[in-house]
């Protein structure tokens, strides 16, 4: 199984963030005991990490009642991750 691409990451101050591009290997969707779409990958550092040659994907979400998750794995062919009211979240959630 090909896991969804991040095709765009508009959170610069993540640590996995660079030029609006996510390099972290996999990142997790979805706030712990509640149905929210977080990023959960998502954390401040004084320096930047993943790796630049990669492009970040999905490697697991919580957010059950979205319509990309199935089996807590996103089908989508990309997500957007962003800000939203709530904070970082993936802006590609439908419910």
């Amino acid at each position: 199984m090909e896991l969804p691409v991040i095709t765009k990451c508009a959170v610069d101050a993540c640590a996995y963030n660079n030029k609006q591009a996510c390099h972290a290997p996999a990142i997790t969707v979805g706030d712990s005991g509640a149905l929210v779409a977080h990023c959960d990958t998502f954390f401040v550092a004084p320096s930047k990490g993943g790796s630049r040659s990669e492009t970040g994907h999905v490697g697991a979400c919580k957010v059950t009642d979205c319509k990309h998750n199935k089996e807590f794995t996103c089908r989508a062919d990309g997500i957007t991750v962003g800000f939203n009211l709530n904070g970082v979240d993936c802006l590609t959630y439908q419910k």
